[in-house]
């Protein structure tokens, strides 16, 4: 090792340690501002619903999630498409109208099997999280939940995959290897890990409670990319 390079390696390491080796101090993450409805039902579940993977509920608040200063909520007001699959209650709008309530008018059902809905943030985002609340009046469970998100509409191009507990491929995206949960209103929140996209898809199968597909609201967190 020359001198120079001795000289220097306490200063890169230090670098490296910070995020400063280009000189421009790492960013500093915020922690994530949610509003986040009322709680619809008291108490934690105690059973775990036969043929589930469900997680074990937490009586503990989620811990704050941090992202990048100026992360919005990209979906709001956003166009939701079900695909020709048309509401049986409500409309697609409300996936995205702010309202993640669990009362009578708040929520969008599809019908039974295997249902999607796109959101089309408009442009592409760097995406922080994805939080989603189906039907959160009770503690149900909902099946094959997947979240993804692509460059087109379609999904053909530079598709990727942030959530999956679809445990049996059903849905033929792949063996999913996360656990299934209940609702509560709290929401799902899903850690994107800044991945850019413009449009992301949600994935259900039905619940515990019954067939139906239920979405009360979806936010997506992130910034508009420059």
């Amino acid at each position: 090792m020359t001198v120079l390079a001795t000289l220097l390696a306490p200063a890169l390491v230090v670098a490296a340690m910070t995020g400063t080796v280009t000189g421009k101090p790492a960013e500093k993450l915020v922690p994530l501002a949610l509003k986040l409805p009322k709680p619809a039902f008291i108490g934690t579940p105690k059973n775990v619903p036969a043929g589930t993977t469900v997680e074990k509920a937490s009586a503990k608040l989620r811990p704050p999630f941090r992202v990048p200063p100026g992360t919005v909520n990209l979906a709001a007001g956003r166009p939701a498409d079900a695909a020709g699959s048309d509401p049986l209650v409500g409309e697609s709008r409300l996936v995205t109208d702010g309202d993640k309530e669990a009362t009578d008018g708040s929520y969008v059902e599809f019908g039974r099997g295997l249902k999607h809905v796109t959101i089309d943030l408009g442009t592409a985002g760097e995406i922080s999280a994805v939080l989603v609340w189906h039907y959160h009046g009770d503690p149900r469970v909902y099946h094959d939940v997947v979240v993804q998100v692509a460059d087109d509409p379609d999904f053909i191009t530079n598709v990727r995959t942030l959530y999956n507990n679809d445990a049996d491929n059903t849905a033929g995206l792949g063996v999913g290897r996360d656990r299934e949960y209940f609702e509560t209103y709290e929401g799902r929140l899903i850690d994107a890990k800044l991945v850019r996209a413009r449009y992301v898809r949600l994935w259900s199968a039905g619940s515990t409670a019954d067939e139906m597909n239920r979405y009360t609201e979806v936010e997506v967190y992130g910034r508009p990319v420059k």
